[in-house]
């Protein structure tokens, strides 16, 4: 991967209708806020088929935001890539997106995973799904609504109210249950705290494995990474005594988390940028994400990779994440209402 260039540099290289041109031919700038080593074969993998060089910037997904915001038209960014809805939504609601046509992306991606103007698309997804001690909890709750039941009380770990998958989970209760049921499950959770929201999804796992949890709430690609690789504190004896549910099966469906991306505001190389999100969704890459990252293809009909199969068979909710990412700002009203902290 070559360094990316600087804005000041890119800025000069443009002013000239040659090298516009030879850019547009042969690269894309990448601004990513995924951290997994394991994306380098996508990167490589898509410069080999088409001889698209890839620039690549890496950071915190906001950080992100607000540098191609304060660099304005002058942004050398092609793309944005990122996790979570609340995240990809915060990035449209920046300006810092464009709407793109794509045929490719229309047929391949369905509708309730992308933005409903065609700024962002996912391109990979996790489920948040609900993990226990099976040598203290003997009935464990079936259902996001159940886990504010008193029968659970002093039992509950959780991420805090400023985690992009907290909020979105909240977002996503909203919209299937209204906003005061919302209230109400968020209270009832909170009631059932074992302790203050603390760490990230790794360590909602590992208070199960010591003790100080019965249930946690996690996406399950930190689980199936321990199957697939070491993972301190998660081997397979810290293992046994862990079970899990997907759960709403008789209701929406298990919530289902996104890693997506969109096209940047000022592209200098749109076109380079709109076939690598095209390529993301060919069953080449899409199984890459489950191979090399566990997570769950965004595109029907791709094969999982063992440790994300090994979870088992489970039917997602298909709610619309552009009308969830809607609900942001009620749930954070909602998490500093009910004290989550």
């Amino acid at each position: 991967m070559r360094v990316l260039w600087t804005t000041s540099t890119l800025a000069i290289v443009a002013s000239t209708v040659l090298s516009t041109a030879a850019m547009a031919q042969g690269e894309v700038n990448l601004y990513s806020s995924r951290h997994y080593d394991t994306d380098e074969r996508l990167y490589s993998d898509f410069t080999e088929a088409t001889g698209i060089t890839i620039n690549r910037i890496e950071g915190n997904a906001d950080e992100l935001i607000a540098r191609m915001q304060a660099e304005g038209a002058n942004s050398p960014a092609d793309i944005l890539l990122t996790v979570d809805t609340s995240r990809l939504e915060r990035a449209k609601a920046a300006g810092v997106l464009q709407s793109i046509d794509s045929d490719v992306l229309e047929k391949r991606i369905a509708d309730s995973l992308q933005d409903d103007d065609n700024q962002w698309f996912g391109f990979s997804q996790r489920a948040r799904i609900i993990f226990y001690d099976k040598t203290d909890v003997e009935n464990p709750p079936l259902d996001y609504i159940s886990l504010a039941d008193p029968q659970y009380k002093g039992m509950v770990c959780h991420r805090s109210s400023t985690n992009v998958y907290s909020q979105t989970l909240l977002s996503a209760v909203i919209e299937n249950h209204g906003e005061e049921a919302a209230k109400a499950w968020a209270q009832g959770v909170v009631d059932n705290f074992a302790r203050d929201p603390q760490g990230g999804d790794t360590d909602q796992l590992l208070g199960l494995v010591s003790g100080e949890c019965d249930i946690s709430i996690s996406n399950t690609y930190y689980f199936s990474r321990a199957l697939r690789v070491d993972v301190e504190g998660l081997s397979e004896a810290d293992r046994a005594n862990i079970g899990w549910v997907f759960p709403a099966q008789n209701a929406e469906g298990a919530h289902m988390n996104l890693s997506g991306g969109g096209v940047a505001a000022h592209a200098p190389n749109r076109e380079n940028a709109i076939k690598f999100l095209e390529y993301l969704s060919s069953d080449q890459a899409q199984q890459y994400f489950s191979a090399g990252n566990d997570e769950y293809p965004a595109v029907p009909g791709v094969g999982l990779s063992p440790s994300v199969a090994a979870l088992g068979m489970f039917r997602p909710d298909d709610v619309d994440l552009s009308e969830v990412a809607q609900n942001l700002a009620t749930a954070q009203k909602i998490f500093n209402e009910v004290g989550w902290k």
